[in-house]
């Protein structure tokens, strides 16, 4: 049922997130609910038309960009008549001198390793505890249950193949060696292991031998002369080589070695954003629980498998002996940070005095800061006293400027150092991209992090060219001129001003989570191209990507890309359009068929089920992982393609209907209730004129062009809000 209101102030707060903030936010943080809402009611009336005129003026860029393009129509683009024009209308900024930023307090999972980063929905309590926990990973089973390792005929069943487990064991061993090599001596061929007045001693035999650096022995458990478990270091991250004889997989093995536990997803983004299907202030509240729970360290959540009750709980700190006998302790948990949405939606939990409904991206500052407050006092989380939040969606320096002067308002209220909360900035959009040097500089004391984004990036690209010309397949946009030197632009703004060392420069999801070998083969391109981390769908796609990062030392790679020629604005600026396509009837129904695929997997899921992110099978039924910014590539460069004539709205229904059919049976046995309680799948072929599913998918193309920035929160909040309360 609707949410009941009640008077704040002058504010009307939903009372589910009134007694949340209340109740459960705001206790032993010292701030009392009273100051809370008076300082939340006099910054929000103050921000909130800052807030819409941002907005507006996206709209009146839009309008003139478009217009530019169907006065231009038929003629080639001049570049220096094309960014004329951009800087006279304030979408291109002139760029000013050089600098490097000056954030401070960063922890060293942020400046000093580089890893693999995790995005985890933070709706969904047992992902966030799986995600935060995934800073440690086991080798063995993430090489066994994946298909790095070939498969065999016994493999495919249940039960343990010994083959398989060698294969496993050989290629940790391969791993060992390579990256930890012993002085005359493999790994393969050692039998017991020992630690001697602070060193490490590998034994074959009787025969003694020593790593190869001694530095990368960092300390161990258990007995010196029989240890439980190694510790060793490379490029700043850790492993762990655990000993248990009696343990199963150290059946067959010599020197009792029964894992190799790595260190994995050092950081992890916890989602309110993309990957969650938050509209209203039920849905907000439980995001903003869990990220509570996890800044207090007593999130806990119950599960059953197999018949069994579990509980899922955060894990506690490593402990080991250093090689000078002291008992330290390596931090056991991925470094949380927390995305909120970005500028332009906004939410019916708080209603303001004009009637309007609170920009959720001002809401979501002062409730994720607050639920951090927690962690300032007992320092599970940042060490160094940091709040971090990445910010999505940014249209240039005006907006990354009004980011800042939101979390200052923020730690006005709360009493917090100023520039405690740090910033990362989602390059993702084209006016964030054309002009980085100047969006780093209004957050050049909060920046940590900078990263691309394919998927929304080219949605903006599409969207705001819209009226250029048909757009190219979208499967050639990875290999256009712009997106090459959008990746390079990123890293070379990044490392110009200064981002080595004191940010993270990342890039984007692997989003095949069945396809660890291909991971494998082809993830180490985005350490190749200087970003110290990469966002991956799992905890074992973490620890496997983990790998790379002992191949390659980032800080040694991006001290060789600062001396390369720079990305140019001119290629940045290159729109993707099709020149004079020639495309058979053939091709363009097999191109849209398979964004309408995806689009549709997706759609049915977020409005029936409210399912923010899941593995969705694509057209050829291999699992992708997807989110908001694949449907909004998808159902953008469909719209484009009816704009420009290339198919029909008329055409376009029925490839959709078609799809719905196929997307209907991939989802079969869907069962009528899963374990999360959630209502099953429900088919929309049965009847395309009652499945909001299928309308919402439809019209996210066919109101495409009018969507903000190509935008698909607006349309999907709709539509997800009538299912939830029956009013389709």
């Amino acid at each position: 049922m609707p949410e009941k209101y009640i008077n704040i102030n002058t504010l009307k707060v939903s009372e589910s997130l009134l007694n949340f903030v209340n109740d459960e936010l705001l206790t032993d943080t010292g701030i009392s609910s009273d100051k809370f809402w008076l300082g939340f009611q006099k910054t929000v009336n103050e921000l909130e038309p800052q807030n819409r005129k941002l907005i507006s003026f996206r709209e009146t860029l839009q309008k003139k960009i478009d217009d530019w393009h169907i006065k231009n129509k038929g003629n080639e683009i001049k570049l220096d008549d094309y960014k004329k024009f951009l800087l006279e209308i304030g979408y291109l900024k002139e760029e000013g001198t050089d600098f490097s930023i000056e954030t401070e307090d960063v922890d060293d999972e942020i400046t000093k390793i580089a890893g693999p980063q995790l995005v985890v929905p933070i709706m969904n309590a047992r992902y966030a505890l799986n995600a935060a926990n995934a800073r440690w990973m086991s080798l063995y089973d993430s090489l066994y249950g994946t298909d790095v390792i070939e498969q065999s005929e016994d493999s495919v069943s249940e039960r343990y193949d010994p083959l398989r487990g060698e294969m496993v064991i050989k290629y940790s061993r391969d791993f060992l060696d390579k990256h930890f090599p012993i002085k005359n001596l493999s790994w393969h061929k050692i039998t017991s292991i020992a630690v001697k007045e602070g060193n490490l001693k590998i034994l074959k035999g009787a025969n003694i031998f020593d790593l190869a650096e001694d530095q990368k022995f960092i300390g161990h458990r258990g007995e010196a002369d029989n240890p439980s478990a190694i510790i060793l270091k490379n490029n700043n991250l850790h492993i762990e080589i655990l000993r248990d004889p009696r343990a199963f997989s150290a059946q067959q093995d010599h020197a009792g070695i029964s894992d190799i536990i790595l260190e994995a997803a050092v950081s992890t983004i916890c989602d309110n954003e993309d990957s969650v299907a938050a509209v209203d202030a039920k849905d907000k509240v439980v995001c903003y629980r869990n990220w509570l729970g996890l800044m207090k360290g007593n999130l806990k959540t119950q599960f059953e498998k197999d018949g069994k009750l579990f509980e899922r709980k955060l894990n506690p700190n490593r402990s080991y002996i250093s090689k000078d006998g002291k008992g330290l302790k390596l931090h056991g948990r991925s470094l949380l940070l927390i995305r909120n949405v970005g500028h332009l939606m906004t939410n019916p939990s708080i209603i303001l005095s004009n009637g309007n409904e609170v920009p959720e991206g001002i809401m979501d500052a002062f409730i994720t800061v607050a639920a951090a407050i927690h962690d300032l006092k007992n320092k599970t989380n940042s060490r160094k006293g940091s709040i971090y939040i990445v910010k999505p969606k940014m249209h240039g320096p005006d907006e990354t400027e009004f980011t800042d002067l939101i979390f200052s308002k923020v730690e006005e209220l709360f009493g917090l150092k100023k520039y405690t909360c740090k910033i990362g900035i989602m390059d993702e959009e084209r006016r964030t991209s054309s002009n980085l040097k100047e969006c780093i500089r209004t957050l050049k004391n909060r920046v940590f992090f900078i990263n691309t984004g394919f998927l929304d990036r080219t949605g903006d690209e599409m969207h705001t060219s819209m009226e250029a010309g048909p757009m190219i397949k979208k499967g050639d946009m990875k290999s256009s001129k712009w997106i090459l030197a959008y990746e390079n632009n990123n890293v070379d703004v990044g490392l110009q001003c200064g981002l080595s060392g004191k940010a993270q420069i990342g890039k984007g999801m692997w989003a095949m989570p069945d396809k660890m070998k291909d991971m494998m083969e082809q993830k180490t391109g985005h350490l190749k191209a200087g970003a110290n981390c990469a966002w991956v769908p799992s905890p074992t796609a973490a620890a496997l990507h983990a790998l790379h990062y002992h191949e390659t030392n980032i800080f040694d790679e991006q001290k060789k890309i600062i001396k390369r020629e720079k990305a140019k604005l001119d290629d940045l600026l290159t729109i993707p359009v099709a020149n004079r396509p020639n495309w058979s009837v053939e091709e363009i129904n097999n191109e849209i068929s398979n964004s309408a695929q995806t689009l549709l997997g997706y759609v049915v899921r977020w409005i029936d089920q409210g399912v923010g992110c899941s593995k969705v099978p694509d057209i050829n039924n291999i699992g992708l992982m997807e989110d908001r910014a694949t449907l909004r590539i998808s159902s953008q460069h469909i719209a484009n393609w009816i704009h420009h004539g290339i198919t029909t709205k008329i055409q376009v229904i029925e490839i959709m209907k078609e799809m719905a059919k196929v997307v209907d049976k991939q989802n079969e046995k869907d069962s009528a209730h899963n374990r999360s309680g959630r209502t099953g799948y429900t088919k929309m072929s049965d009847d395309f004129d009652r499945s909001l599913a299928f309308k919402t998918a439809c019209d996210l193309i066919f109101k495409g062009k009018e969507q903000p920035s190509g935008y698909t929160e607006p349309l999907l909040h709709k539509n997800r809000l009538k299912k939830k309360f029956n009013l389709n």
